[in-house]
């Protein structure tokens, strides 16, 4: 890799990184050179649908994937007291934390991600949707954001250095009937950093958001949200995004290509959605 590549000697926590994005966005920042840390809710994580074994195999697997040293943590990280646990650990074993990137959520309500129809609620509007659906949805997207975001923070202020990504959506940038409470997350996810962004423009640290729209991983076609016709159309800017278009969308707010970007809301979607975000 050279002189180790654009991030080498740095740490990148992805949350949400056993499965689907956040897999692909670990991998994608330990290829740059990054220390990693992948996490998921619990050890099992990942079989969700059918991506690996074990949290642990994942490691193993990025690790084989980059050259890089790779640390598994496994958290809920809508628990305050395991947010405190995890980064604790991460700063005792590789020292500090320069990239926080807060992909760790999901249209996913009590039943997990292994429930029926891939943990979405059964009634998922804005009426009909049961309180504790609400709740489950807003904290796996909203409150674990927040939880992460304010623990690792005050480092990269101390420092006067890092990079924080949240993960959006372009489902919180328009109104829609059907996964309604995470739209609201997603748009509140936006809000959230543009305030942090606005927080942490003194201490040096570039807090922006990547917003994708329909991308192909394993739960979006489990899920039945893939239009056989869009997929149909393959890698044009009507097709589905890939992945790896959000992982580079991560490497450029991470990397000093987006140095003098912040606070800013990138939609990924191949340009589905044109008004102002």
């Amino acid at each position: 890799m050279g002189d180790g590549g654009p991030l080498w000697q740095q740490v990148a926590w992805v949350t949400g990184s056993s499965r689907g994005l956040g897999r692909v966005i670990a991998s994608h920042l330990g290829r740059l050179g990054a220390s990693v840390v992948v996490h998921g809710t619990t050890p099992t994580s990942a079989r969700a649908f059918g991506e690996a074994e074990s949290l642990d195999q994942v490691a193993r697997d990025v690790a084989a994937e980059t050259g890089r040293p790779v640390l598994a943590v496994a958290a809920d990280l809508t628990d305050e007291r395991a947010v405190r646990a995890a980064v604790a650990r991460i700063r005792a074993e590789l020292g500090r934390i320069d990239i926080l990137v807060a992909n760790a959520g999901g249209d996913i309500g009590t039943a997990g991600a292994t429930g029926p129809r891939g943990g979405k609620p059964e009634h998922n509007d804005c009426v009909l949707i049961p309180v504790p659906e609400v709740r489950a949805v807003l904290d796996r997207n909203l409150l674990s954001c927040i939880l992460v975001c304010r623990e690792v923070a005050p480092e990269m202020m101390a420092r006067r250095a890092g990079r924080i990504v949240t993960l959006g959506s372009v489902a919180g940038l328009h109104g829609r009937a059907e996964g309604a409470i995470y739209a609201t997350a997603k748009a509140a996810v936006h809000e959230y950093t543009r305030c942090l962004a606005a927080e942490l423009r003194p201490h040096n640290v570039p807090v922006n958001c990547v917003a994708p729209g329909g991308t192909i991983t394993p739960r979006f076609v489990a899920t039945g949200q893939a239009d056989p016709d869009v997929l149909a159309k393959g890698d044009v800017l009507e097709g589905y995004g890939r992945p790896e278009d959000i992982a580079r969308a991560v490497e450029f707010f991470v990397t000093d290509a987006g140095r003098h970007v912040s606070g800013q809301v990138l939609r990924v979607d191949g340009g589905a959605q044109t008004w102002p975000a």
